[in-house]
């Protein structure tokens, strides 16, 4: 009698606990919503890929250090900004030559085929790059929705998703089946504003009230995303917007209302202050969030694929794993992006590179995935530690900053000889350099039941620790000994 009981107590406070998290309820402001934490899987995933895919995929040009996914507005308002010096009629002048003076951006949506899109082929290789979660852009400015939603169309008077033409194909309930399928979590991008939405342009709340909200309520609904990446908020507050209100609904009556994961790009000005974990864009300086955390930016410069971009455009492998570790070691995520072609391909550089961080994280994923910010990001070399990213006439941070930092040293300045992340009472040096003899690493007390080794190298390593520092003696490695390229991690176990 006496388990019996016992059992049913148990019972009960499970239940109890368990009605506790269904009858968590959010009201419909900035107060309340915080309060909801990211979900731990984000925090642990480390790494990401974006897509941005849609009609701008047709004509896929833009000038360099430009972003192409942009192009209607490139063409339509002829300006242009970005890392350069532009005159505005870059977009309209290859316009006409290509596609001549009768052709407008609503005919790409007509001439979009998507015709080699594999989204199981995507997760395969998104799977081999050691990616954990995937964000597609749903809806990007131009408003065309990749999947079939009747809003976009009816509001404007001709057909504008991917079902009623061009395509001829839900994308966006492709893509979230073949992630789910391969293991990964499915993100959608979704922007709130368009540039050319005739409500919009007018200023009209028909816009928010019989557009924004119903049709974010149609992709939630049908599709179940793990995360929601909303952008293109930057005009409004949420007094236009009414954002509050549908992350109400999206937390206590949406089908993924326990699970969904968001960003901070809810309404104008608000990014880094509410919402669900923060966002950068072009990282442009050393950040210091007490929330999990995200780095967007291209493989090459444009997030759309740009066919004008050079090879010179696009970012070394080296450039992208030192990035990936760098950002980590901040405590935040990397979301690389991808660009598919108008056809649905995935450019090959863009896979090798893909591959290339997906080998290097075979063998040092333990120091990436799953680990939380050390006491400290870096171990600084001597030297001035202020840089100046942006050079003039730049929008953009280009990733040769990260070389700069690290493995190209500049007169005069530091560069970060080791990042650190930490899992419980581990702590990993992730070293930009294979070192010559030994490590030396600084701050790191070992006790006595602390081993270091190298990640993909077979053995422990020995140290001596003096001094506040620990010299790690590191093996003579021929090339072909390597356990990988590009940068090296130290696991020090049961440091202090």
């Amino acid at each position: 009698m006496r388990k019996v009981k016992v059992v049913l107590i148990t019972l009960s406070l499970l239940l109890g606990i368990s009605s506790g998290l269904e009858a968590q309820h959010y009201e419909a402001n900035w107060e309340s919503l915080d309060k909801r934490p990211v979900a731990d899987w984000f925090e642990d995933a480390k790494f990401g890929i974006f897509i941005h895919w849609g009609p701008y995929s047709v004509p896929s040009w833009s000038p360099k250090g430009t972003y192409e996914e942009w192009y209607q507005q490139w063409f339509t308002g002829q300006s242009i900004f970005g890392n350069g010096t532009f005159t505005g009629q870059e977009i309209p002048e290859f316009h006409k030559k290509t596609y001549g003076e009768d052709f407008n951006y609503i005919d790409f949506g007509k001439e979009w085929k998507a015709e080699l899109y594999n989204p199981e082929k995507w997760a395969e290789i998104f799977k081999k790059s050691g990616a954990k979660y995937v964000i597609m852009t749903s809806k990007h400015h131009d408003g065309f929705t990749l999947w079939p939603n009747k809003h976009a169309t009816e509001s404007r008077g001709y057909l504008w998703n991917s079902v009623e033409t061009g395509p001829k194909r839900d994308l966006v309930g492709d893509y979230v089946k073949a992630m789910k399928d391969a293991g990964l979590k499915a993100g959608l991008y979704y922007s709130l504003y368009e540039w050319f939405h005739p409500w919009y342009q007018l200023g009209s709340e028909k816009f928010v009230k019989d557009y924004y909200h119903p049709q974010f309520k149609d992709l939630v609904t049908n599709y179940k995303p793990d995360l929601i990446y909303a952008d293109g908020e930057w005009d409004h507050g949420d007094d236009y917007w009414k954002s509050t209100e549908l992350l109400a609904w999206l937390f206590n009556d949406s089908p993924v209302k326990d699970n969904v994961v968001i960003n901070d790009r809810w309404e104008k000005g608000q990014r880094h202050k509410h919402g669900g974990y923060f966002t950068t864009e072009y990282l442009r300086e050393e950040v210091k969030f007490n929330k999990p955390w995200e780095e967007i930016r291209g493989m090459g410069l444009s997030f759309g694929y740009n066919r004008n971009e050079d090879i010179e455009d696009y970012n070394s492998p080296e450039m992208l794993i030192l990035m990936l570790a760098d950002i980590v070691s901040q405590g935040g995520n990397l979301c690389i992006n991808v660009g598919p072609t108008g056809a649905g391909k995935i450019p090959v550089i863009m896979q090798e590179r893909l591959m290339q961080i997906g080998q290097w994280l075979e063998v040092n994923g333990d120091a990436i995935y799953g680990t939380r910010k050390w006491k400290q990001s870096y171990q600084w070399s001597p030297g001035d530690r202020n840089f100046q990213l942006l050079e003039e006439g730049q929008s953009y941070v280009e990733g040769s900053y990260i070389l700069k930092q690290t493995i190209d040293q500049q007169p005069g300045k530091a560069v970060k000889e080791l990042f650190f992340t930490s899992k419980g009472k581990d702590v990993y040096a992730i070293s930009p350099k294979f070192p010559k003899g030994q490590l030396e690493i600084k701050g790191i007390k070992p006790t006595k039941n602390t081993k270091i080794t190298l990640l993909g190298h077979e053995g422990e390593l020995e140290y001596e620790y003096k001094k506040g520092n620990i010299t790690v003696q590191v093996p003579r490695l021929a090339y072909d000994e390597l356990p990988c390229l590009y940068a090296w991690s130290f696991k020090i176990t049961n440091a202090k």
